[in-house]
């Protein structure tokens, strides 16, 4: 079985959508011997910022000398991205390997596709034998495919309403739902929770003998800047990514490395801070695709997220004499919440449907809008409104965003057409 003939396969298991329940996942692991019990982890959970804390978690340890998994979610053009090790791709050989070695086990138990990712991830893991991984939840906690582990620190980074139809719809069952990666006498790092989440995550603690590390009693602020003091270690975080959400993640990451290994080489900190592209190969953060014209690629997907890229987004906003956005989304995200902020910041809303089962459908977005009175248009070619905006002058701007897989589309395409 080829690379192609294998993701399709892998790609064609959406089709048994998102299940609940960790008993799929723990069979398929109990098939393989569980290589989930050989792994030193790191668990993050959070609405938004996981995806960013764990790679500065990777590249910080990857600066101190260790061999470090990053298993992520989801990717932007190719699969490979979601399992790294100190930054290479798993290769194709090991994907179509592991689909045709298991493929009667995956049909026979009709798995999902995060069930046969994660587990494989666990396996290559396991077979490279990296010195820790950090493992990203998909989505949740407590009913994530990634939950049979025993890490060696949990963290939380935020929490905000989404996936309201899955978690619940409120911060107290959402938050019940990500702390149940909290397990018995484990290290848990939080970030700027609101007081109901931390309650919550503090009593989650208290039931498992968990030690909690608060963000917040490290950090102090002055304008842009975020000041970590951890005992003798002071660090003022400056990741190449913009916005100062970004500085509060890397500070969480730094705090998480530090009192889950008591490591204090404070250079390792700074590099892995300012390698963190280089090490992971994060992208689709306040990304910079083009300049004059500018385009930003940004994986905003919720109120809260697209909250944190306006902040960034004001300090620049002035200088561009048009300003639009490409948006698409998720249908379980609150989508009006994000369409009425991104209004007041764009002349123009260009919609658009991701080809995703769960995404938006583009009459339902241009209806919502028209309800809200708010001026939009729907295009069904989004790369090449991209590659158009490159010859417009050179004070507009574009912005990409609404959902992680919005980016990922329009990146193959872009790519198509440079390869």
């Amino acid at each position: 079985m080829n690379i192609e003939t294998s993701l399709k396969k892998l790609f064609s298991l959406h089709t048994f959508g998102i299940k609940f329940g960790l008993d799929n996942t723990i069979g398929f692991l109990n098939y393989l011997k569980n290589p989930q019990e050989e792994i030193k982890a790191i668990h993050i959970a959070g609405s938004n910022g996981k995806g960013s804390t764990a790679s500065f978690i990777s590249s910080i340890l990857q600066e101190q000398g260790y061999k470090v998994g990053l298993y992520t979610s989801p990717h932007f053009v190719k699969f490979n991205e979601r399992i790294v090790i100190n930054g290479k791709q798993i290769n194709n050989e090991y994907i179509s390997s592991f689909i045709n070695e298991h493929e009667k086990y995956i049909d026979d138990h009709q798995l999902t596709f995060f069930e046969v990712t994660t587990a494989m991830a666990f396996q290559y893991f396991k077979e490279m034998n990296p010195n820790y991984c950090v493992i990203e939840t998909g989505l949740g906690g407590r009913l994530d495919a990634t939950n049979v582990l025993k890490p060696l620190a949990a963290v939380i980074t935020t929490i905000s309403l989404e996936h309201t139809n899955v978690l619940g719809n409120t911060i107290k069952q959402i938050t019940e739902e990500k702390a149940a990666i909290i397990k018995n006498g484990s290290k848990v790092f939080i970030g700027n929770l609101k007081n109901e989440a931390v309650k919550i995550v503090e009593r989650k603690c208290k039931e498992t003998s968990s030690t909690l590390f608060k963000l917040n009693d490290f950090v102090s602020e002055n304008n842009n800047e975020v000041e970590l003091i951890i005992d003798d270690l002071i660090l003022k975080p400056d990741p190449p990514l913009r916005g100062k959400f970004q500085r509060f993640n890397s500070a969480l990451a730094s705090l998480t490395v530090a009192k889950t290994f008591s490591l204090w080489h404070k250079d390792a900190y700074l590099k892995g801070i300012e390698n963190v592209a280089t090490n992971t190969g994060l992208q689709g953060r306040y990304e910079y695709y083009h300049r004059q014209p500018t385009i930003i690629f940004d994986s905003a997907h919720n109120p809260e997220s697209v909250e944190s890229f306006l902040n960034e987004f004001n300090s620049e906003a002035n200088k561009y004499k048009s300003r639009k956005v490409i948006f698409g989304a998720m249908r379980d995200k609150d989508i009006e919440a994000m369409l009425k902020a991104l209004s007041k910041h764009f002349d123009e809303i260009l919609l658009t449907e991701i080809k995703y089962e769960r995404a938006a459908k583009t009459e339902d977005l241009k209806a919502l809008c028209k309800s809200l009175n708010i001026a939009c248009k729907v295009i069904n070619e989004p790369a090449n409104i991209v590659e158009q905006f490159k010859s417009k002058e050179r004070d507009c701007c574009l912005a990409v965003l609404g959902s992680i897989y919005l980016l990922g589309e329009i990146k193959e395409k872009l790519l198509e057409r440079v390869t």
